[in-house]
């Protein structure tokens, strides 16, 4: 590149990726060709924020560049290279000097020596009163497990790990390549070994040296109190097993809590809904509630009104990691009798009368 990226996108050094990519796609959109056509300057322009954010929109290269093509550093990308000049040469798909040093040199790309498990992801449905009072649950998964014939480390029983004869423990090997910097010493991971220095004198018959293999296995976890639908927990080394005594991979378990019918759930606040005789909305009285924690007792005042809501205080659902309860809201709505005996009229009757009085 021939410019500073930061100042071909308008924006600070320290800018986050989302500021790199709110400015690019501003202006993109404002150089784009097809709002300026037959302006070879426009192009250009266009050309140079491309150019621009695909050093700094990528993390990799965008650390390459802070480190070796900052502007005025007379070492960069936009000072040239020891003033050499880069025009004359098709880089292909290398677009900055990033890429073409880790092509030679074989840097930023190595594979790393620790090969880390991998994690797994699972789906599991509970109850609301798993949730309510937590639980102990059991799934079975088919991963990779440690190999308990060599205990992971790849090697026959009584055999050890030696070092790697292809790199002499290093876990890289070099090997020179032609270049048009003249003949450079290029280092990569060592294909025998894969980066680790060391291989199994005798590698493991059950396992062939990998020190792990697949098979179904159950995993026992706590369901915590107050657990919502769709948030997800770790469970941190229960994925695969790395290879030869790496680390293992997480299981991530996203928990899906089945509805109850009788309440609509807003995190630790449950809401319900409740019916009350004209004489107990008229005259006041008592009401049994039932709630995620079991039947409450509600009081309804005197000339209560159809659709009022009530709050029981903490008869809702606990609040995750904390000693607190949500809250019961119960909607009262009023039966109103479709039938009335004789004696029930001829009171409502009189009681007509009396207001009319």
């Amino acid at each position: 590149m021939a410019k500073d990226p930061y100042a071909t996108l308008g924006i600070a050094r320290d800018a986050s990726p989302e500021d790199i990519k709110r400015a690019y796609r501003k202006l993109s959109k404002e150089w784009h060709p097809d709002k300026h056509k037959g302006d070879k300057a426009a192009e250009d322009r266009f050309k140079e924020i491309n150019e621009a954010y695909e050093v700094v929109g990528n993390a990799e290269r965008r650390a390459q560049y802070d480190r070796f093509g900052t502007t005025g550093n007379g070492n960069g990308a936009q000072g040239g290279f020891g003033g050499f000049d880069f025009g004359g040469f098709d880089f292909g798909q290398a677009s900055d000097l990033g890429d073409l040093f880790e092509g030679f040199f074989g840097g930023g790309r190595r594979r790393s020596a620790s090969e880390e498990g991998a994690s797994r992801q699972v789906r599991l449905e509970i109850d609301l009163q798993d949730a309510l009072h937590g639980a102990r649950k059991t799934i079975r998964l088919r991963r990779m497990v440690g190999c308990l014939v060599c205990g992971g480390s790849g090697a026959e029983p009584g055999a050890s790990l030696i070092s790697c004869a292809t790199c002499g423990g290093t876990g890289q090997v070099t090997h020179q390549v032609q270049s048009f910097f003249g003949r450079i010493e290029q280092r990569t991971v060592c294909p025998t070994c894969e980066g680790r220095g060391r291989v199994p004198e005798k590698p493991c018959k059950e396992c062939r040296g990998e020190g792990r293999r697949q098979e179904s296995s159950d995993i026992s976890f706590d369901i915590p109190t107050g657990i919502e639908d769709g948030q997800t927990m770790r469970l941190s080394g229960q994925g695969d097993a790395g290879q030869r005594g790496s680390a293992s991979g997480d299981v991530l378990v996203t928990i899906r809590v089945r509805g109850d019918p009788r309440f609509r759930r807003e995190g630790a606040d449950i809401h319900g809904a409740a019916t009350a005789s004209v004489l107990d909305a008229l005259l006041g009285g008592t009401l049994t509630i039932e709630t995620v924690q079991g039947p409450a007792t509600l009081q309804i005042p005197e000339g209560m009104q159809p659709g009022q809501i009530f709050r029981l205080r903490g008869k809702g659902m606990p609040v995750l990691n904390t000693s607190r309860f949500g809250d019961h809201f119960v909607t009262v709505t009023v039966e109103i009798p479709k039938k009335l005996s004789r004696a029930e009229k001829k009171v409502l009757e009189e009681w007509r009368a009396l207001k009319n009085e």
